[in-house]
């Protein structure tokens, strides 16, 4: 019996030993790659500090180029970020956070077909117009608009994800071209009742500012420090990291401010934003010459045609109309000079419809009209 019983562990104590022959080789490598710590293992042709061919950079500067016209689907309802703009990337660009006039699209009590349009398919729906100038987790924005709720919350989905709850942060400066409703209202949100901004930077001309030091309820947000006012007059120039702002006093109806527009001059690109500005033949200088050295236009599209507001005088609104605009910049456009984008478009232009007479127009003559969520790199 005592021999069965040394057999017997034997054999156990055998069976408990690690084979020797038949390890997988590829067990070892899967468990370091499944280590966050350990290094990621890299194919020499893979490599990404590999350059890319020669073709691979061509493509790469064609596709940077802001003036090359982007494929748009006028349909495309999608939130989603842009390739060309990833949360976090550190290159400098423009995102068009809206489009539309200060009463956006669908317009406040409006039943026209553009509107009904709007309300059935939110892809046709577009923000009042704003831009903002990205660089990295930096953004600074171009006209605090009524729809700033939405637009703050585009911004954040292009950058770095921050700790949930209220972000009181969530600008680096604010830039203001004047003080229709459609540019400034949204300021209101930075406030003590909601965001709560500390200190944020106002980049605007001095009667803009001075509208806002003393005229409530925007007074709060100075006494508050909800805001810091920092004087922009036109001709002056702000530096936001890789990229210089200049800005441009334009005439336009200049109720209670004047109006600035603003060049945008980045490491590859100059992006010009006018989003507001009187007739063309109002001008007393040539206008011609602020398009100078500009690779990319964003430009007052508000109207297409004298008749589109019945029982309102378009003389004065004070716009230039899309054809007019067209006329002034259709050599620079068509010599592959300029891309010219309307923005600023009001709920009535024909032009919101693709299928139109007016926007065939538009695109015959390589002009587009600026997109919710497009990017233009700087």
């Amino acid at each position: 019996m005592r021999g069965l019983l040394l057999v017997l562990a034997t054999l156990l104590v055998g069976c408990a030993e690690p084979p020797t022959a038949g390890v997988d080789p590829a067990a070892p490598q899967e468990r370091a790659q499944a280590d966050p710590r350990a290094p990621a293992q890299h194919a020499p042709q893979d490599s990404p500090e590999d350059p890319p061919a020669p073709q691979a950079r061509a493509g790469a500067r064609a596709q940077a180029d802001p003036r090359a016209l982007a494929e748009h689907d006028p349909n495309d309802s999608s939130e989603d970020p842009p390739a060309d703009a990833a949360p976090g990337d550190a290159a400098p660009r423009l995102v068009i956070l809206g489009s539309a006039q200060d009463g956006g699209l669908p317009h406040a009590s409006c039943t026209c077909p553009h509107c009904q349009a709007a309300i059935r398919d939110p892809g046709r729906a577009r923000a009042v117009a704003s831009v903002a100038l990205l660089e990295g987790d930096l953004a600074h924005l171009v006209d605090a608009t009524p729809d700033i709720t939405a637009q703050l919350r585009r911004l954040a989905a292009l950058r770095p994800a921050r700790p949930p709850g209220v972000d009181r942060s969530p600008l680096a400066g604010v830039l203001l071209t004047h003080a229709h409703i459609g540019h400034y209202l949204g300021l209101a949100l930075l406030g003590f009742e909601a965001v709560h901004t500390q200190q944020l930077p106002v980049h605007a001309s001095p009667r803009m500012l001075d509208l806002l030091a003393h005229n409530a309820p925007w007074e709060q947000l100075v006494r508050l420090e909800n805001i810091t006012p920092r004087p922009l007059p036109g001709g002056a120039s702000l530096r936001a990291g890789a990229v210089t702002i200049h800005a441009i006093t334009v005439p336009h109806r200049d109720e209670y401010t004047d109006t600035l527009a603003f060049r945008f001059e980045g490491p590859t690109a100059r992006v010009l934003y006018l989003p507001d500005t009187d007739p063309w033949r109002r001008w007393e200088a040539d206008p011609l010459p602020l398009f100078d050295d500009v690779d990319v236009a964003l430009v007052d599209g508000s109207f297409y045609s004298l008749d589109e507001l019945p029982g309102r005088d378009l003389e004065q609104i004070a716009h230039p109309l899309m054809t007019e605009t067209m006329d002034l910049l259709a050599p620079r456009v068509a010599e592959g000079r300029l891309r010219a984008l309307f923005i600023h478009i009001n709920h009535s232009n024909p032009a919101l419809d693709p299928d139109s007479a007016a926007a065939r127009s538009v695109r015959a003559r390589g002009f587009e009209l600026a997109r919710d969520g497009m990017t233009i790199p700087l």
